[in-house]
């Protein structure tokens, strides 16, 4: 792994924060890494508010959106809210329909399917519709470069309202409101909301209009929390806001669909990471395996006994989906092996009968032990589908733009993508792709990076140190949680591996004139001779702290160890 040690913010700037906040140099250099470099950011960032949240009719269309939604209303006419199958999309169906259901009765749900509509608004969907008397879409977490669909459900006497918050095209659908932060035409103050944040502002307006508070939108937040985790979007203004009091719900107060999936956990309180790595994946295995409407129906159920139904079979779906995801990793590394490609610069597999839904986790699998671009084929009709996802600092979208002439359609961003394409046209596209990587790819990218905060000695981690790194939470995107390095470290003697095929690394480690820490690192357990050869060694790790029998200990969390 390549350390790259960030380098020292300005120093004028962080003495600055330092007496004002009267806090440690460390602290201080974390914080003007992270763009804090004021009284007031550090205030907004420490204690966030609900105050903090913009007015929602800052967003363009808001007014429109909210107008046509009162008249729907006022006319007794019947509102479809539509949204894609992951957990963004599924959570913001959950959270505009529950809201809208409590002010009024004609409020249907629709998620496409998968596999027979794809992603996005879908005919089928603006059909189902027209079908049943529907006269306004509201469309959360897609529909921005939706224009031919719109048209569609034009000609059906069909309004539209879009709620996404994707990168628009060149020309924007003829909806009656498209509310979508990234429009250039959008003075919002923020503008990396999740589609789930964008149908929060636009409950945010009703509510208002309607003459309601903050206080009456409180228990939705468990679902915007569980979207802004999921979807990796920046932990920054309003999403560390909207983040923060919404996993205060999930820990407090969830909504029964959520209590029931968490209710069996150990864990007294959920960090955002867990939200990430249990709550999340539950709900999107409804959409993997069976379909996203499973997830809306657990998370706008309020009857427990129901909720705990329904999460059952989502655990279920979840088990399913581990099961297929680890047998078809194990098929796609032993198709890597058979074909001797170890040394590409690419990974590129295909086995007509991989699961479509699992596809993305796969690539995710393939990428984390190989480090290289990596792409999943599987049969999809009479073409095959790919997930694809890309390495730290290498954009997979411009490889596959260079790779059209062999695709039947591609869409993505830098460092996840999909794609289509002939079966008859699969070796060539394969050739190209390794060709267009090989050539493009700088060589160091092909080495995982580990980001290092800061340098730290161990006489450093204090009991306050801790506290005000605790307060740095919740962690995500550009304020992701800091990974210190400290140097001429011993173990005592401990070091030992753990797991079955003891992959994991456990150690006690000191430095001189300090006392030591517990340290487990995951997955690192070929380097148990670096710390057992009686040489001092260096640590990249993070801080965490554990809870035993109510005895709280301080352990270090293993990024790497080099001698």
């Amino acid at each position: 792994m390549r350390w790259n040690l960030l380098s020292k913010p300005e120093k004028e700037k962080v003495q600055q924060l330092q007496n004002e906040l009267k806090i440690d140099e460390i602290i201080a250099n974390l914080l003007v890494q992270r763009g804090i470099e004021t009284y007031e950011q550090a205030r907004t960032f420490f204690r966030p508010t609900l105050a903090d949240l913009h007015d929602p009719y800052l967003m363009k269309d808001m007014d429109k959106a909210v107008t046509r939604i009162e008249k729907a209303i006022n006319n007794n006419e019947n509102i479809l809210i539509f949204g894609d199958y992951d957990v963004d999309g599924t959570t913001a169906v959950s959270l505009v329909s529950s809201y809208l259901k409590s002010v009024y009765p004609n409020i249907d749900t629709y998620i496409p399917d998968r596999y027979d509509e794809g992603y996005g608004i879908s005919y089928k969907g603006i059909d189902y519709a027209d079908d049943n008397g529907i006269t306004l879409i509201i469309a959360l977490d897609c529909g921005i470069k939706s224009i031919d669909h719109i048209a569609y459900a034009k000609d059906k006497n069909i309004d539209f309202i879009i709620c996404d918050h994707h990168r628009p095209g060149d020309k924007l659908p003829d909806a009656i409101a498209v509310l979508d932060p990234k429009r250039d035409d959008c003075t919002y103050p923020y503008d990396e909301l999740c589609g789930c944040g964008v149908g929060f502002k636009l409950i945010q307006a009703l509510a208002k209009n309607r003459n309601q508070t903050m206080d009456d939108l409180i228990p939705y937040l468990d679902l915007v929390a569980t979207a802004i985790a999921a979807d990796i979007v920046p932990m920054t203004g309003e999403n560390r806001v909207l983040a923060k009091f919404g996993l205060e719900v999930i820990n407090t107060n969830p909504r029964p669909g959520i209590k029931a999936l968490i209710q069996n956990l150990k864990k007294k309180t959920l960090s955002i990471t867990d939200v990430v790595f249990i709550i999340a994946p539950r709900i999107n295995a409804a959409g993997r395996i069976k379909h996203g409407k499973e997830a809306v129906a657990l998370l706008t159920e309020f009857d427990l006994d129901q909720a705990e139904q329904f999460a059952s079979e989502i655990e279920q779906h979840n088990s399913d989906r581990k099961d297929l995801d680890k047998q078809i990793t194990i098929e796609a590394l032993a198709q890597i092996e058979l074909n001797d490609e170890q040394e590409n610069f690419t990974t590129v597999v295909y086995q007509e009968n991989w699961h479509k839904g699992v596809i993305g986790i796969v690539a995710s699998r393939l990428t984390e032990t190989y480090y290289r671009p990596t792409i999943v084929f599987t049969k999809s009709g009479d073409k095959l589908a790919a997930s694809a996802r890309s390495v730290k600092g290498f954009d997979i979208y411009n490889a596959l733009e260079a790779c059209a002439e062999h695709l039947e359609q591609f869409g993505g961003h830098m460092y996840a993508a999909g794609m289509t394409l002939k079966e008859e046209n699969y070796p060539a596209f394969k050739k190209a792709f390794e060709k267009v990587v090989r050539d493009t790819i700088a060589p160091e990218l092909l080495i995982p990076e580990i980001t290092i905060d800061a340098e730290l000695e161990f006489s450093e981690i204090q009991p306050k140190f801790i506290r005000l790194l605790n307060q740095f939470e919740p962690f995500g995107p550009q304020n992701m949680t800091p990974v210190f390095m400290s140097k001429n470290l011993n173990d005592t003697g401990y070091a030992k591996t753990l797991g079955q095929n003891e992959e994991h690394l456990k150690l006690f480690v000191k430095q001189k004139g300090s006392e030591g820490f517990g340290a487990i690192g995951f997955g690192l357990g070929s380097k148990l001779e670096l710390a057992k050869n009686h040489k001092p060694f260096e640590l990249a790790y993070c801080i965490d702290e554990n809870e035993f029998n109510g005895n709280v200990t301080i352990q270090l969390r293993l990024k790497d160890i080099r001698s």
